[in-house]
């Protein structure tokens, strides 16, 4: 019976995860499996693998075909390098203690990687926590500062009635000088304007 490794969809829309499944080759992608192996999930960063090494080789060295997804699982997980080891073991390239320290050595270095990632992807979700948290609390404080010489505006005492008449009388007499200026012009001009009397009408002196 052909069988292939392949993923079976879980989840709901938008967010899917899978089953990590040897089926057989006719049936469909979600239908009936032989044996479950692992699973993986996209939705984490990074994303989680998950795969009984033990179950996935056996199946491998049984001749079961890969997709092309549950292959590069499978790389990522060790699986297909381990039985790279073993066949080459099988063909006398190396003993049995060889692989295992070979593998052990990749395993501890791929284990490495996988941690560092985590922690850089940690250390950059609370960098931008921590600057989204000074932001928001640099905004309060403006809007409390804002709020605050608001209210202080608002209870301003208004103008008392003597300040509001001191200007009004202040201004009342310099207008009241300029309406007096040219009343007097007025005045003055027709005394300039008439003539002085004749030598002749001068009444006699008498003797």
């Amino acid at each position: 019976m052909p069988t292939r490794i392949r993923l079976q969809r879980k989840g709901k829309k938008g967010k899917p995860f899978y089953h990590l499944v040897v089926a057989d080759q006719r049936a469909p992608r979600d239908g009936k499996y032989i044996e479950r192996i692992g699973a993986y999930d996209p939705n984490r960063n990074p994303a989680l693998v998950e795969v009984d090494r033990d179950k996935a080789l056996d199946w491998l060295q049984k001749g079961a075909q890969p997709s092309d997804t549950a292959r590069a699982i499978l790389s990522y997980s060790g699986v297909v390098y381990k039985n790279h080891l073993l066949n080459g073991v099988k063909k006398g390239a190396f003993d049995q203690e060889e692989a295992d320290r070979r593998f052990d050595a990749w395993l501890n270095e791929k284990n490495n990687k996988v941690e560092a990632k985590r922690e850089r992807i940690v250390d950059s979700a609370a960098k931008a926590f921590k600057d989204r948290l000074a932001l928001e609390t640099k905004k309060s404080h403006d809007r409390a500062d804002a709020l605050t010489a608001k209210l202080a505006a608002s209870m301003a005492p208004p103008p008392t009635a003597e300040a509001e008449a001191t200007p009004a009388e202040g201004d009342a007499a310099p207008a009241a000088e300029a309406e007096a200026a040219p009343e007097a012009e007025a005045a003055a001009a027709p005394e300039a304007s008439e003539p002085a009397a004749p030598a002749d009408d001068a009444p006699a002196e008498k003797e």
